[in-house]
């Protein structure tokens, strides 16, 4: 879709109050060995192809603005084996912005720079 194109959708956009067309509405496929990973792929799979993504847009982000986003990463260890796991924490710590949630403070290899364990009614 060219420039010209959207041009001539966008009152009609802005009455409907969304985009109608454009590259936002198509599906990413990501393949691993020629399989998309979306039908085809482990949960494990799945998640290390989102975190390759997510990390790879801060980087972009940081490249562009030269600050640092704010990266946040929720339960995002669960389906890692310990080598992923391991490789992540070795990349989040070269970021500066970066917050991890997980059930357990040990399920992240290393040593966070900032550590919260929250409980009913606390946060310690």
């Amino acid at each position: 879709m060219s420039e010209a194109d959207l041009e001539d959708r966008l009152d009609a956009d802005i009455d409907r109050g969304l985009t109608g067309a454009g590259p936002h509405l198509h599906d990413v496929r990501i393949e691993a060995d020629g399989r998309d990973l979306r039908a085809f792929g482990s949960q494990g799979e799945q998640r290390v192809a989102v975190l390759s993504l997510v990390l790879a847009e801060a980087d972009a982000l940081q490249d562009r603005l030269g600050a640092s986003p704010l990266v946040l990463l929720d339960d995002v260890l669960s389906e890692l084996d310990g080598e992923r796991r391991r490789a992540l924490a070795a990349m989040i710590s070269r970021a500066t912005q970066t917050v991890v949630t997980a059930t357990a403070a040990e399920a992240l290899p290393g040593e966070p720079a900032q550590l919260l364990a929250v409980s009913p009614g606390e946060v310690r």
